[in-house]
């Protein structure tokens, strides 16, 4: 700052102008102006000097130049000469800042900081927390880290959900790595089965190869779930293009429907006798058939597969399956074997040529075999009024009573009337002809058999989109799977 005190002696004014430093003129109109006689203050000799208080403050005042004279103006000071401002006084204040308001604030935040840090990371590794056991080191290849799945499937987000399978959820992923479509089933593993040799079916059956299955690429544990990670099939599964609902694709062709069903005979051939061991599905129907992009159908869904060695007699197991592909004799014995894929399978063939579900609700609340149906129109030789009307009559007909004799066939309720995968085959691709039947080597009725088995006492759920009922007797022993 800057200040001028005028004293005028005649008439005892004095007046003290105020400015900033950097501003060199003298203000016109004073700061404070007052009358005061100063001849009895100020004697000979005279000193001036100059004073300050700081108050409650700490605080310092520098005096950089003055100017005096006595009767007329004080020399004009210059500016520019000045002294600069000693930094004691900057330094000082800014360590007071610093101790008493920087530091504090400071503190606080990096204790927030690190309070914060920890606890993203601990959801961070709740988030993608796995059950990982040392036993599964040898499965390598065949595990996938949470973390991966579910950014592969942008956080199991509706959008990405395909639909619901037998036992949970399936998601549409994209690996983030290797950009492979994937779908990913979420199912609860059951503690009840030892999880070690449950893992160890899964990665046996990881290692199928075949046209006509789809891959089961691996798995991932988290708390009381299991992933299982499978190829994206982008035509989805068999039953929207057979039933579908308001969306329904395209009917499919007599030739298309034929291919598919070598195609689910194909894999099944593989699995019972071709692998390394012994595979039963278990769950052939054809909402568990899915299609590729060139419409092949491929089995998929393992969630129920038993896998025992060539030569070894199945053990005796929990019933598990859909109602109306189930063999009569599995309520007998508990036992799956190949014969019990087979009857599902001569299920799957009239479905798919009939267009119609194996067991389907009638006007009166009773029930109706599709087994029975054909069997019925077989014996009124009316054979072709069963297949599906969408077609139109557009098919081959020799091939389509071929395919609906050897669907009766496989679903013979005796298992040893009923042919091998490979027999199948060798009917379907035309190198061995179907062997002489009559309806009334098959008279029987499908219906009344299950229930004299005892099937009906065990229907607990209804499937999805079907009136056929999942049979559920026990606990569920194979893998909990999906697509």
């Amino acid at each position: 700052m800057q200040v001028w005190v005028d004293y005028e002696s005649d008439s005892t004014q004095i007046n003290v102008f105020l400015a900033p430093l950097k501003n060199g003129a003298k203000p016109s109109t004073p700061l404070v102006s007052a009358r005061r006689n100063l001849s009895g203050v100020l004697v000979e000799p005279a000193y001036a000097g100059f004073s300050s208080s700081t108050g409650t403050v700490d605080s310092r005042h520098y005096l950089l130049g003055w100017s005096l004279a006595m009767d007329g103006p004080a020399p004009p000071i210059d500016i520019g000469s000045l002294p600069k401002l000693p930094l004691f006084g900057a330094k000082a204040r800014s360590k007071v800042l610093l101790l008493g308001i920087v530091l504090p604030v400071a503190t606080t935040a990096f204790v927030l900081g690190v309070v914060a840090a920890v606890i993203l990371l601990v959801r961070r590794r709740s988030k993608y927390a796995e059950v990982r056991e040392d036993w599964e080191s040898e499965f390598g290849p065949h595990r996938f880290s949470y973390k991966d799945l579910f950014h592969a499937t942008e956080g199991f987000k509706n959008k990405t959900l395909l639909g619901f399978g037998g036992f949970g959820m399936v998601h549409k992923g994209v690996l983030p790595k290797s950009k492979l479509e994937v779908a990913v089933k979420k199912v609860s593993h059951d503690s009840r089965q030892g999880i070690k040799e449950f893992i160890a079916e899964v990665v046996t059956i990881g290692r199928l190869r075949h046209r006509n299955l789809v891959q089961l690429l691996g798995y991932c544990r988290r708390k009381g779930e299991l992933l299982l990670v499978y190829d994206y099939m982008s035509n989805g599964s068999l039953d929207k293009y057979l039933y579908g609902g308001k969306d329904k694709p395209a009917t499919l062709d007599w030739a298309q429907r034929f291919r598919i069903i070598k195609g689910v005979a194909s894999g099944l051939l593989y699995i019972h006798e071709e692998f390394e061991q012994v595979i039963i599905h278990r769950d052939i129907k054809a909402s568990n058939v899915l299609l590729d992009a060139d419409m092949n159908g491929r089995l998929g869904d393992f969630g129920l597969a038993r896998l025992y060695d060539h030569g070894q007699d199945p053990q005796t197991t929990h019933v598990v399956g859909t109602m109306g592909y189930l063999a009569p004799e599995l309520a007998r014995t508990g036992k799956a074997s190949p014969l019990t894929d087979v009857f599902a399978f001569g299920a799957f063939i009239l479905e798919v040529a009939c267009g119609r579900r194996p067991v389907e609700q009638t006007m009166d609340d009773g029930r109706l075999m599709l087994v029975d149906w054909v069997l019925g129109h077989w014996q009124k030789e009316s054979l072709l009024e069963v297949v599906d009307a969408r077609l139109g009559g557009d098919y081959d007909a020799d091939e389509v009573v071929m395919a609906l004799k050897l669907g009766l066939m496989c679903s013979h309720p005796l298992p040893g009337a009923r042919p091998s995968m490979r027999q199948v085959m060798q009917y379907l691709e035309g190198d061995m002809p179907l062997p002489e039947l009559t309806p009334t080597q098959m008279s029987f009725s499908m219906l009344a058999l299950l229930q004299s088995q005892g099937f009906d006492s065990f229907v607990v759920s209804a499937s999805d989109r079907s009136s056929a009922t999942m049979l559920t007797m026990g606990t569920t022993s194979g893998l909990s799977g999906g697509r």
